[in-house]
């Protein structure tokens, strides 16, 4: 693995720099000094489409005109394998983004990312997922964008099918009556469009139901707690309130046109779709009507006042072997992503960020063409977050094994106690026996 090439006295004179820097930028309204002239690097991917990455740069550099984040684009679904090749040949950039969990532990465990604990200490309580980048006591990146996943719903399809929409964060079974009477009520109504849409990945069905299963643990090798909510995912597809895994996958059925297009009348997706939708229905790529956003269904009636969902924060942190003389300019931009300054750039232009405090809510809503009712504010600011990909070596692999059990499962090739038992042998054999 490709180590710093600087000593660890420099690193550590480094990081004691930046500490009073960090302290600085978190403490005071004006701009800290990065001690002269400092360009960094940063990767980035379909930059064209994910603003994020400029809009934090430009919003960090009119605070610090000194400091210059030039771009590494890199094929966003290569990411990884490209950012690990150039990290293995020296020429990765100096801060680079964690896209998910499931390979943080990868990046760290090589020795690939600084240690950052005096910037997380500087942060304050309202950064979520912050503690996922922390190894024996040491955190190594910073969260600034946290996703959680919400229940879409088209007003104006609910109205036409004569629906109540969800005023609050529904129980399971209360969604599943709902999305019954929508089917029922469609059709009355001579509508072509489905109750639901559940797309194809494995986090619609898996996710909530690691989040939301008391004592679900994703490395026991026990995945009994995943069959109620396939189970209900299967009857929805057997009833046709949801298009079948099979028509989705075949004709590779996309997500943003299912609910976009008035296919569907409910969706499960994550708070990044929320932009998306606003920007397509600003151009015409998707249609003008009603729409909002709930808490995803519940297990019970105990998770309404703080619904239970999932998602995995998106990080950024520094390599390892940066020049000692960017680390303390480094340490700076980590404070102000994950910070509210941060957070209140990104939420004006829809992304939701991993800081939530009143102001950052206050710019979220202010963007022009996101809902604005009650229960889309209430599904933004209060919900309890749960890992998607808990940290830990052996999370990829048995990722990679539970992918495969959830098209088993959906395609209906292996019913589904007889999919997840095989699933629990694999897990113990194939990755938590040798490890």
């Amino acid at each position: 693995m490709q180590r710093s090439r600087y000593s660890r006295r420099a690193v550590l004179a480094a990081s004691v720099a930046a500490l009073s820097l960090v302290a600085t930028a978190c403490g005071s309204d004006e701009p800290a000094d990065a001690g002269g002239p400092v360009t960094l690097t940063m990767s980035a991917w379909s930059m064209k489409t994910t603003p994020e990455f400029a809009e934090l740069a430009e919003a960090f550099q009119a605070r610090n005109p000194e400091v210059k984040i030039e771009f590494k684009e890199y094929d966003a679904t290569n990411y990884d394998t490209q950012l690990t090749a150039d990290l293995a040949a020296g020429s990765a950039p100096d801060l680079y983004v964690l896209k998910n969990l499931k390979n943080f532990i990868t990046y760290q465990a090589g020795e690939q990312l600084l240690d950052v604990s005096d910037v997380a200490g500087g942060l304050g309580d309202e950064v979520n997922g912050l503690g996922n980048y922390k190894v024996d006591g040491v955190t190594y990146a910073v969260p600034y964008r946290q996703d959680s996943w919400y229940l879409y719903y088209n007003k104006d399809l609910f109205t036409a099918a004569g629906v109540t929409p969800p005023s609050g964060a529904w129980t399971w079974a209360e969604y599943e009556k709902a999305v019954a009477d929508l089917a029922a009520g469609l059709k009355a109504a001579g509508s072509p469009a489905k109750a639901a849409y559940q797309h194809v990945w494995q986090s619609t069905v898996q996710g909530l139901a690691l989040a939301q299963t008391p004592g679900a643990d994703l490395g026991s090798g026990d995945y009994g707690y995943l069959a109620p909510y396939y189970e209900r995912a299967l009857a929805q597809q057997k009833a046709g309130v949801q298009v079948d895994f099979g028509t989705a996958t075949t004709t590779t059925l996309q997500y943003q046109a299912q609910f976009g297009t008035q296919q569907a009348a409910t969706m499960l997706m994550g708070s990044w779709y929320v932009a998306t939708l606003v920007a397509q229905q600003k151009k015409g790529d998707a249609q003008a009507f009603q729409w909002g956003f709930a808490p995803a269904p519940q297990r019970d009636a105990s998770g309404k006042d703080k619904p239970v969902t999932f998602g995995d924060p998106t990080g950024l942190g520094v390599n390892a072997a940066i020049d000692e003389g960017k680390t303390a300019a480094a340490k700076e931009f980590l404070a102000f992503v994950a910070g509210e300054d941060g957070a209140k750039a990104l939420a004006s232009i829809g992304i939701t960020p991993a800081t939530l405090t009143e102001p950052v809510v206050q710019a979220y809503f202010g963007v022009d063409g996101v809902p604005g009712d009650e229960l889309s504010r209430f599904s933004f600011a209060t919900h309890d977050t749960r890992a998607e990909n808990p940290v830990s070596p052996q999370t990829a692999a048995l990722q990679n094994i539970l992918q495969e059990t959830h098209s088993a499962i959906m395609s209906e090739s292996t019913p589904v106690g007889e999919a997840l038992a095989k699933a629990g042998e694999r897990a113990r054999s194939e990755v938590l026996e040798s490890r």
